[in-house]
């Protein structure tokens, strides 16, 4: 009983979302081995659909089968982007050094430029712990949810992949 209820709660982990994103992500790079042949190729709005949709700006023009798809994104600029959030997780993102010495100066006395101080205006450490506690959960339940979009993503350009190259049964 006690296994069932771990394998549960470990399915919900961020942790294993992260391992599923970037295990979807390297069988997409491991499967794409001409990624040259995903421009100019769009995603289809069923595709992205099931791995996170369009941009809100971003328009959507019909196909020829009844269908439509986003106009500004390929399935090149998904691969790309995709290999770029895996890069990110596991190296960790990079900021940009400054070179002025008196932006750098300011950032060690006010911390960096996305630095928030969460804890303005609270008049209570205990309220500011909470509110920590509540941000933490959100962002966490945040984060799992657009990495699940993301693994559907890379998981549905594979397929995408495979059938346009013609081997839509290949690792089945």
């Amino acid at each position: 009983m006690m296994q069932i209820y771990e394998s549960y709660s470990q399915k919900h982990s961020l942790f294993n979302a992260m391992n599923r994103f970037i295990g979807a992500v390297n069988n997409m790079d491991q499967t794409v081995m001409v990624p040259s042949l995903l421009r100019d190729l769009p995603l289809l709005m069923e595709e992205l659909d099931s791995g996170g949709g369009c941009g809100e700006r971003e328009p959507q023009l019909p196909t020829s089968n009844g269908g439509a798809y986003c106009s500004r994104r390929d399935m090149y600029s998904h691969y790309v982007l995709l290999k770029s959030i895996r890069n990110d997780i596991e190296w960790g993102v990079l900021q940009p050094a400054s070179d002025d010495p008196a932006s750098r100066k300011k950032e060690k006395l006010n911390g960096p430029p996305s630095a928030v101080d969460i804890g303005r205006g609270l008049p209570e450490d205990v309220e500011m712990e909470e509110d920590l506690e509540k941000q933490f959960h959100y962002h966490l339940s945040g984060l799992h949810t657009v990495l699940s979009k993301l693994t559907r993503k890379a998981n549905v350009l594979t397929n995408r992949y495979k059938q346009e190259i013609g081997f839509s049964n290949w690792g089945h």
